[in-house]
């Protein structure tokens, strides 16, 4: 399918994951509006892309409803409807064991990885639903499929929680022309890795997925003619085991 001209807005874009995948939609021809919490590197990542319609950046908090409405607000009035949301905001902490962790990181990180997905999927659908089509890609994590002890207890739950969240909105939407993908990426060498308890080496970084791996899989996902959902799938570096 051709995306020349589709509005797409990208949560989390700042850096990692969510600004690898602005990139290659920018680069193939879709109208993108970049969200993160910090406008410097939403700034950089603008100047860094030549494409036929130039990026637009604006900041958003994903843990804020105000910040959310803000953003969504901004999109509409000065490109559209959206056509492809991207859900790529997401945080995790060091202490990540129930014994170490603090109740309040708990809350933290369900507010921004869970409850800041439903309140962006929920100033989209509307829209979607009404002219009956529409694309929502949630990057969720391995953590989603599995709970494990790299990922620690509240990211994994928080990421479970998302894993819900898409696959029962995406059986609600299924006739309405809606489709909704969850992506579970395995290790991703991304700023994610900073709040690892153990530092993570650079060799370890370079043996893991990029950003534009996972970018890549999203335009496969986003070209697909709207008859066809894929409503899950899981990415993960070669060296990595499955279980």
């Amino acid at each position: 399918m051709d995306l020349s001209g589709k509005v797409v807005a990208v949560t989390g874009g700042g850096t990692g994951i969510g600004a690898g995948i602005a990139r290659i939609l920018a680069e193939s021809g879709c109208r993108v509006t970049v969200g993160g919490r910090r406008s410097e590197p939403l700034d950089v990542l603008a100047k860094s892309i030549t494409s036929e319609h130039p990026l637009r950046t604006h900041t958003i908090d994903v843990a804020e409803p105000d910040s959310i409405e803000a953003f969504f607000a901004y999109v509409h009035q000065n490109v559209g409807e959206v056509d492809i949301l991207v859900n790529s905001a997401g945080i995790n902490i060091q202490n990540r064991t129930m014994a170490a962790m603090d109740p309040d990181d708990w809350e933290r990180v369900l507010k921004i990885n869970a409850s800041g997905a439903y309140r962006c999927m929920h100033q989209v659908l509307p829209a979607m639903r009404k002219r009956q089509d529409g694309l929502i890609i949630n990057i969720s994590s391995v953590a989603g499929k599995r709970a494990i002890s790299l990922g620690g207890v509240v990211y994994c739950a928080s990421k479970f929680a998302m894993t819900a969240l898409g696959t029962a909105v995406s059986n609600e939407v299924r006739n309405e022309g809606v489709r909704i993908t969850n992506v579970y990426p395995g290790e991703v060498n991304t700023p994610i890795l900073d709040n690892r308890p153990t530092p993570v080496s650079q060799e370890h970084k370079d043996s893991i997925l990029q950003p534009e791996d996972i970018a890549g899989v999203v335009l496969s996902i986003c070209k697909l003619p709207p008859r066809a959902n894929v409503p899950e799938i899981v990415i993960k570096p070669t060296t990595q085991e499955w279980v």
